[in-house]
């Protein structure tokens, strides 16, 4: 490979990478201003149902898997949850409902499998990601937030 080819391949990952971003800001942001206009009395817990969360991780303990989790979480979760988990992202204070802290005793009491099913099917703001991430990334996300609780 040419060296100029493998500088525009580079140049091309990074505006892959801050694309990704800008849509998962606009979702964030539509979902946001969705949310905005409902009038309605609090919000009723977010609780997966008991078949979600009886699900066994098939990648529990995997190393491999919770380092590429990471990966997947720095590109589509940071923005709102922060860097540390802690729902303090770039694009929190905009929300009218806060990220959940995934460092919190609540998120880490939660099993795996209703942690994979919330992420797979986003309640307002956040997006389902059934339809973005395949099933292994998103055990891989929840194998990474379950590294949070230590920061």
């Amino acid at each position: 490979m040419k060296p100029g080819n493998m500088k525009k391949n580079k140049s091309n990952g990074k505006l892959k990478e801050y694309g990704i971003f800008i849509v998962l800001l606009t979702i964030c942001s539509i979902y946001s201003t969705a949310f905005k206009s409902y009038k309605g009395g609090p919000r009723p817990p977010w609780v997966a149902p008991t078949a979600a969360s009886a699900v066994a991780n098939p990648l529990k303990g995997n190393v491999s898997a919770t380092d590429a989790g990471k990966k997947t979480y720095t590109t589509y979760c940071v923005v709102c949850h922060g860097n540390k988990g802690k729902g303090d992202g770039l694009a929190a204070s905009g929300l009218q409902v806060q990220p959940a802290d995934h460092s919190s005793a609540k998120v880490q009491a939660q099993q795996d499998g209703a942690l994979f099913w919330k992420m797979s099917e986003g309640r307002s703001p956040m997006p389902p990601y059934k339809g973005v991430l395949n099933e292994t990334q998103r055990w891989q996300l929840v194998n990474y937030i379950r590294t949070l609780a230590k920061h």
